[in-house]
């Protein structure tokens, strides 16, 4: 059966007047609310894509260590692989919808390309989805979305990026060739014995890691590597990450929450060839009749920067701070703090879209600090007291309410 031996020590883990004037006082209004929904949105995005979908069977296989196993994946060098996996995940939220239309609307989002992929793939933040995809080295990739007899494509083959949507019959396209500046150089460990060692030493005591035991994940036989907080406190239960037993190609990612229920991602491959794909897989050419739009890679890239700057400067509104951020704790029990220095907003004063997506997530607290709402999500929640102060993090509730009972 499964083959058990741990480690610990893996870690973590403006003057105006008039209808300007009142404009610009809406959008204040609406940014002191930035908060509670950057948190929901921040623990959307930071899931990410990872592919996972464990099949039943506990295969045989010889005994492994968590560092022999780590070193396995460190040397894993799959450049080739085709496939099928789904992915879903559940943060415990109220829906998005209304709520992210109004913000993509007031973002100007409006004209954009249905098929541009930094809009699309955010779809994959949330829900159950079923994709296919197809890989050849670092210069050709394919991923395809499927929602019932519509797909959505992202083709990457050399210098061209392709995106394509069949419900709208909408195209997208952009060079990737404009970045030519040499990359810096990083320090890299030298072989994946020292990457494990690194990371055992980076770990700390806050982390503990584990082989429990072994899987069937689209017909291959895995390893299953399990990390945990030691620290109580957190929200995460554990991370669970299966292992091709052969070429050390992670399989599967499973995240769960101390709340229990459905995970927070289940990912995974239903079926995997780690042969070549053909070279017709990454082919493609417009239908007829399709709307074509060209991007700009130098565009994406200095619109994603302002986006980024944007949102820090509404989180400063929000805060009345200039990023100075108190970080208390460590490793997976971390909390950052954050003065204010005015009373925090009251929901009944926010956008109706946004005013009841609020109330689903907030809870009333008190404690020795008074009293304040904590906002919720399966995985990061945050405080944000009367007084003005606001603690984030990946933890329970009653982390928060203790961090701002002590006053720290």
């Amino acid at each position: 059966m499964a083959p058990n031996d741990s480690t610990d020590g893996i870690g973590g883990a403006d003057g105006m007047s008039g209808a300007g004037a009142t404009q610009t006082a809406t959008r204040r209004r609406a940014s002191r609310y930035v908060v509670p929904v950057a948190v929901a949105g921040v623990a959307a995005a930071t899931i990410g894509l990872v592919p996972a979908l464990a099949a039943s069977g506990d295969p045989e296989l010889p005994k492994i260590t968590a560092q022999e196993l780590i070193e396995k994946i460190a040397a894993s060098d799959t450049q080739t692989l085709s496939g099928t996996f789904k992915v879903s995940t559940d943060l415990g939220l109220p829906s998005f919808a209304g709520l992210l239309d109004g913000a993509l609307a007031g973002a100007g989002g409006g004209g954009a390309s249905s098929a541009d992929p930094q809009d699309k793939l955010t779809q994959l933040a949330s829900g159950t989805h079923t994709l296919r995809v197809a890989a050849d080295g670092p210069d050709r990739q394919k991923l395809t979305i499927l929602d019932g007899s519509d797909e959505y494509s992202l083709i990457h083959n050399g210098d061209d990026v392709w995106a394509y949507d069949s419900k709208s019959n909408e195209a997208f396209h952009e060079k990737t060739e404009g970045a030519k500046g040499e990359a810096p150089e990083k320090e890299l460990p030298g072989t994946p014995k020292e990457l494990a060692d690194q990371i055992l030493e980076a770990a700390g005591d806050t982390t503990s890691i584990t082989v429990g035991g072994t899987a069937k994940v689209a017909g291959r036989d895995a390893y299953q590597l399990v990390i945990k907080p030691k620290q109580s406190g957190s929200t995460v239960e554990s991370v669970k990450v299966a292992v091709d037993a052969r070429n050390g190609t992670p399989l599967k990612f499973t995240l769960t929450s101390v709340e229990g229920g459905k995970p927070v991602v289940d990912a995974g491959f239903t079926k995997i060839d780690f042969g070549r794909p053909a070279a017709s897989t990454f082919d493609f050419k417009a239908p007829k009749g399709a709307k074509v739009t060209e991007g700009d890679a130098a565009e994406h890239e200095k619109a994603g920067e302002e986006e980024l700057k944007g949102l820090e400067k509404g989180f400063e509104e929000f805060t009345g701070s200039k990023g100075g951020l108190n970080v208390i704790g460590e490793g997976w029990t971390s909390i950052a703090k954050l003065e204010t220095g005015s009373p925090a907003p009251k929901t009944d004063e926010a956008p109706a879209e946004v005013k009841g997506f609020l109330d689903a997530l907030g809870d009333r607290v008190s404690g020795k600090f008074g009293s304040g709402t904590v906002f919720k999500t399966k995985l990061v929640n945050a405080l944000m007291t009367d007084d003005g102060k606001v603690y984030v993090g990946a933890v329970t509730k009653d982390a928060l309410v203790d961090a701002a009972n002590a006053g720290k």
